[in-house]
């Protein structure tokens, strides 16, 4: 069922519900005034079920076609879901009488009450009708203050919607990571349309937004009939950037009217993690539902549509009373909307420069996540050439020797081992089925091996650990585990080894075993400090309860793991990254098969002082060189904690 098809169900059960309730009300303990009574249920119900002609049939006083129009304008004017109408005003007393009579000459009280939808809550006021007995008969006398008291002649009802400006998202120095950017609003003049329903439905047609979205033109045509009639009423809101050609098209549909401005809506940096802004179309206005209506600007991806209700807040709704002209405004009701809030990130816009970057030269999809190991928080979130994709934290790949970070932990941990620990390096091990090859290296220690990239090495050593204690030293590093973070992550994907073969391809980094940038980086964190701490991008956002408690890494695998990394920084492949003493890492080129194609990714995962990163690249490139041009520069002053 179509949009419109719901709705009009939804609005048929209500008033036809309603229309039960307002008939038991007109008959039970109203039959004080019995000759009056007929005339006031038929008008009303009428008027509730939409029968506006035999409505204005129970009417004197004007003509009948200007009633019958005035009864069913009054839901278009306020984009109503349902108007229900009972007899009597809730609340009074026995004494009180819904209908009180003088001769010829009577007066009935009711009560309205109207769903306004998207538009803010039910609005419930009271009602009154002036009745005459006219050749026996009696009759509503018709005036425009039954709609509302405070109608009168020549008026109409009208929905003000004010829609606060939307806050800021700012980076961890408190400036704002949006640029202005031109763009166009979409609009009308109410009452200037030749026809509301034409130009509406052909705006919706031909809006189609990022693959195919449309607007909902039934929804709109509500918000254009219960807007001011005379006042500029702004659809939607298109970058001329990115939607020149449609801003064109939409230009020559009859009565659509263009309003060039300058907006910040565009991120400056970090599009991937902070996200766009769009029209409302349908099928997003499920996602995000009321108060929002068709066309307005809300987020679409990234943290603009995760945090859309704090940083756009709530419009605030004013039901008024206006002359033909649009004005003399006389407010019947109101309901305040909220204000917006800003969003502050950790970004530190000193090292996403940077990060940005070093990344700036690569034809290759390639993401990389910069963080402090002290604090958790996320520094840069740098993606080049991933179509959109927040893969710095969402992204799935073989870690391959990366992941010997975690596994050397548990070694270090459980085995009794330490980076001088002699081990072999051959050149081909074949385990549970499961074949494994390298560049055979001579005897030597454990260090010695893992800084040369020795997969054999790791995966003979699985043996020394049974299953359930490296996925318990991988979960203590974070991978796998909720880490309570206010945005779309990837937090790895170890699965338990049915057999040796799986345990060996687990140590090594290959098989089953997925990692993201973040996940690494988080490892490598965790390498330098002793201490595994949940990453955050949003500040006072994340709901405490949620965040996993630090994980101390046992005292005896500390050192071991600075002198394995620093090993394999000064001598191994990761040795390009090495541009000062202090930078420790290792890095590695697993490959895998995607979509029937073998894919190699080029890792580095490191630190350096309290900094911590990793990057991936989808080819045959050094990462380890990227994360030289990376950290050249100076580090930034320091900017805060959570």
């Amino acid at each position: 069922m179509t949009s419109q098809g719901r709705r009009r169900v939804r609005r048929r059960v209500i008033s036809m519900s309603a229309c039960g309730a307002l008939v038991a009300s007109l008959t039970t303990g109203c039959w004080a005034e019995p000759s009056a009574m007929p005339a006031v249920r038929d008008f009303l119900i009428a008027w509730q079920v939409g029968n506006y002609p035999a409505a204005a049939k129970k009417t004197i006083g004007a003509d009948r076609d200007k009633v019958t129009d005035a009864l069913g304008q009054v839901r278009a004017q306020l984009d109503a879901a349902s108007l229900r109408l009972a007899l009597g005003v809730p609340g009074q007393d026995s004494k009180f009488k819904a209908i009180e009579k003088n001769d010829d000459e009577a007066d009935a009280h009711f009560s309205v009450k109207v769903d306004l939808g998207e538009n803010g809550q039910p609005w419930t006021y009271k009602g009154r009708m002036h009745l005459r007995r006219v050749g026996g008969k009696w009759k509503v006398v018709w005036d425009p203050s039954i709609i509302n008291p405070l109608l009168k002649p020549g008026q109409r009802l009208a929905v003000l919607t004010e829609v606060p400006k939307r806050a800021p998202i700012k980076d961890g120095q408190g400036r704002s990571m949006l640029q202005k950017v031109g763009a166009y609003e979409i609009g009308v003049i109410p009452g200037r349309l030749a026809d509301q329903q034409r130009t509406l439905d052909e705006l919706a047609k031909q809006t189609k937004i990022d693959g195919g979205r449309r607007l909902d033109a039934e929804r709109l045509l509500g918000r254009v009939r219960s807007a001011p009639p005379q006042r500029f009423l702004p659809l939607l809101t298109l970058q001329y950037s990115t939607h020149a050609a449609l801003i064109q098209q939409l230009s020559h549909i009859d009565g659509i009217r263009l309003n060039g401005i300058h907006v910040p809506i565009a991120p400056a940096y970090a599009p991937e993690l902070i996200g766009s802004l769009g029209p409302a179309t349908a099928d997003r206005l499920q996602q995000v539902g009321a108060p929002y209506q068709p066309g307005d600007t809300i987020g679409v991806s990234g943290v603009q549509r995760l945090q859309q209700r704090r940083l756009a807040g709530t419009p605030t709704v004013r039901v008024v009373v206006q002359d033909p002209a649009g004005t003399n405004t006389q407010e019947l009701r109101s309901w305040e909307g909220q204000a917006p809030q800003e969003v502050r990130t950790t970004l530190d816009p000193s090292w996403q420069h940077r990060a940005d970057a070093a990344l700036s030269g690569l034809s290759a999809p390639a993401s990389m996540v910069a963080l402090r190991p002290s604090t958790g928080e996320v520094l840069a979130v740098a993606n080049r050439g991933t179509s959109g994709r927040n893969l710095a934290f969402e992204g799935r790949y073989p870690p391959g020797m990366t992941f010997g970070i975690v596994s050397a932990e548990a070694l270090f941990s459980h085995a009794g081992m330490n980076q001088s620990t002699p081990t072999t390096c051959p050149g081909k091990v074949t385990i549970g089925g499961q074949t494994f090859t390298n560049k055979a290296r001579p005897g030597g220690g454990f260090g010695n091996h893992f800084a040369a990239g020795c997969a054999t090495t790791l995966a003979q050593l699985g043996g020394k650990l049974d299953a359930q204690t490296l996925i318990a030293e991988a979960g203590r590093l974070g991978v796998g585990k909720n880490w309570g973070l206010s945005v779309p992550a990837f937090t790895g994907s170890v699965p338990t080894p049915a057999n040796d073969g799986e345990k060996a391809a687990l140590m090594a980094g290959q098989g089953k075993v997925q990692m993201s940038p973040l996940g690494m980086a988080l490892v490598a964190a965790a390498a330098q400090v002793g201490t595994w701490k949940a990453p955050y991008v949003l500040k006072g956002v994340t709901n405490a309860a949620e965040v996993p408690p630090a994980q101390n890494l046992q005292p005896e695998s500390i050192s071991s793991l600075k002198k394995l990394l620093n090993r394999a920084a000064a001598t191994g492949f990761a040795q390009p990254a090495r541009i000062s003493g202090d930078v420790v890492g290792v890095a590695a080129l697993p490959t895998y098969t995607s979509g029937g194609q073998t894919k190699t990714i080029s890792w580095f995962v490191g630190s350096k002082g309290d900094l911590a990163f990793a990057i991936a690249i989808e080819d045959r490139v050094s990462a380890a060189r990227i994360a030289a041009k990376f950290l050249r520069a100076p580090a930034p002053a320091r900017t805060g904690g959570r």
